[in-house]
């Protein structure tokens, strides 16, 4: 196993990259999402190409968070440690079924064939957007809040990050499951007022944990004599904050 210091470092890097990401891909679609003449227009078909590059990182690194931690929480709870990495990989698959929806709606840009068929290809470009926002309710929402609790949960009994932080992801994560809901059954759309408010404690708790996790590692557990001569074990459990 890598050493608990680099694994805490590489978790909480990737948890920052997911953020850079997720924003600079749902910039970069602008044009796909927003405009439905997209496809029967002359694009520009690099820039939502680029956020495709954009998502791809995103959902590698949303596998990398749950690579990265998994040796270390695992110690506090197998299964709960399993089913984070399983719904943290599925929430990465459903965000690649948006990529490839996006990417079908280039494609048939570039390929559909003008004059009577321009309705048929806007029925189609309007029907591949919709899988990408249906994705992105599913992956980052539902599978988002399920993993969130999950972790929370691990790191709250362990002690390996200050309490505050866990309880931010407790709250946050049933608060933005339950969000998706109210989306599901059409209370308020996915991108609003309301539904920004409900990400709030999410946002809090992954950008907590990753700066935490950079800054200083995992708390040792309690009672751990990481000085003496059990230090060794001690440190294959945790990573020891430099200095």
């Amino acid at each position: 196993m890598a050493p608990p210091r680099k694994l805490a470092t590489a978790a909480g890097a990737c948890f920052l990259v997911t953020h850079v990401t997720s924003i600079g891909a749902l910039v970069l679609y602008g044009p796909v999402l927003g405009g439905a003449d997209y496809v029967t227009g002359p694009g520009p078909d690099a820039r939502v190409l680029l956020g495709a590059l954009f998502e791809v990182l995103l959902a590698l690194a949303i596998v990398g968070t749950a690579v990265a931690l998994l040796p270390v929480v695992r110690r506090y709870g197998e299964s709960a440690a399993a089913g984070y990495v399983a719904l943290r990989t599925l929430e990465a698959a459903v965000i690649a079924v948006g990529i490839v929806s996006l990417l079908a709606v280039v494609t048939l840009r570039q390929e559909g064939a003008p004059g009577r068929e321009v309705e048929t290809l806007r029925v189609v470009g309007r029907a591949l957007v919709a899988v990408h926002d249906w994705t992105f309710l599913v992956g980052p929402n539902f599978v988002l809040g399920a993993n969130t609790v999950l972790l929370a949960s691990l790191l709250y009994r362990s002690r390996l990050v200050p309490r505050f932080i866990a309880v931010l992801g407790l709250v946050g994560g049933p608060l933005i499951f339950g969000s998706a809901v109210a989306v599901l059954f059409g209370a308020y759309a996915q991108v609003s007022t309301w539904g920004s408010l409900a990400a709030v404690p999410v946002f809090a708790w992954e950008l907590a944990l990753a700066f935490r996790l950079i800054v200083a590692g995992f708390r040792p557990p309690a009672g751990a004599d990481v000085g003496g001569s059990d230090a060794g074990g001690s440190r294959e459990v945790v990573g020891v904050r430099a200095g």
